[in-house]
């Protein structure tokens, strides 16, 4: 699938044109001032994105429904560095579920950017 880049300008000048690829599985994305700001997808891949991330992410009010409830005291917790990193690339959803983006901490590549 190959995602063709349009500034605001030109995206507003071929709209038709944009939604016509989008419709035929060729996702669009727009940038405003150079910086990706938006992508024109289809209504139906649309669906099923939205259909696979209900599927495999449940919402957070199951996961803490899902605890242990038993009356186990934990100590206190330990302060920890929090790492940020940066990725444009989102979750792939597979028919085993999302498979999330590789991170530089998972490759043991130091991002630069730190």
């Amino acid at each position: 699938m190959t995602t063709s880049t349009l500034s605001l300008h030109d995206a507003k000048n071929r709209f038709s044109a944009v939604v016509e690829a989008a419709q035929r599985g060729e996702p669009q994305l727009v940038t405003k001032g150079g910086v990706p700001a938006v992508v024109v997808i289809s209504a139906e891949e649309n669906e099923q994105l939205r259909h696979c991330i209900s599927k495999y992410m449940p919402p957070i009010r199951d996961h803490l429904l899902a605890m242990p409830t038993d009356d186990v005291e934990f100590g206190p917790l330990k302060k920890h560095r929090r790492h940020r990193h940066h990725t444009n690339h989102p979750p792939r959803c597979t028919p085993e579920g999302l498979t999330p983006t590789p991170t530089p901490a998972d490759s043991n590549v130091r991002n630069p950017a730190h």
